[in-house]
C-alpha cells in the first residue's frame, strides 16, 4: 500500500487505542461521555475511509461512491474487510450522535459503542494491518 494508506491506518489505530480508553473511564461522567462520543465519530470516520482505500487498491474497484460511507460498509462486507451489519448501525448511530444536542442519545449509545462496538473496529484493525 502507498504511504497515504498507512497514515490514514496509523490515524485509524491511534483513534482506536485512544477510543478504548473509554473502557476504563466512567461513562456517566458528562465529559467522558461526550469525548467518547466525539473519538468514536473520528475512529468510525477513518475506519470507512481505510476501508475505502484497500478496496480500491487492493481489490481494484472504482466505480462505487468513494464518498459515501453506506457504499464503501456495502462493498466492505462484500470483499470480507468486515463480516458484521452492525457496521450499518454503527453509520446510523454516528449520524444520529452527531444531531444530539442535549446528550441523551449519547447516554443511550455509549455502552453500545463501548461494548459492541470497539470490538468490531479491532477485529478491523487486525484486518486492515495486512494490508500495509
Amino acid at each position: 500500500m502507498d504511504r497515504k494508506y498507512i497514515e490514514r491506518y496509523h490515524s485509524f489505530c491511534a483513534s482506536l487505542e485512544s477510543l478504548v480508553g473509554a473502557r476504563d473511564r466512567d461513562l456517566n461522567d458528562e465529559f467522558v461521555l461526550s469525548g467518547t462520543v466525539q473519538k468514536f465519530s473520528l475512529t468510525f470516520d477513518i475506519a470507512w475511509k481505510v476501508m475505502k482505500d484497500i478496496i480500491v487498491k487492493y481489490h481494484q474497484i472504482n466505480d462505487f461512491a468513494t464518498v459515501s460511507p453506506r457504499e464503501t460498509l456495502r462493498i466492505a462486507f462484500n470483499v470480507k474487510l468486515i463480516g458484521d451489519d452492525r457496521w450499518m448501525n454503527m453509520l446510523e448511530d454516528r449520524n444520529e450522535l452527531t444531531h444530539d444536542y442535549d446528550g441523551t442519545m449519547a447516554k443511550e449509545k455509549v455502552h453500545v459503542i463501548v461494548e459492541e462496538y470497539i470490538p468490531l473496529f479491532e477485529d478491523f484493525k487486525e484486518i486492515a494491518e495486512k494490508f500495509c
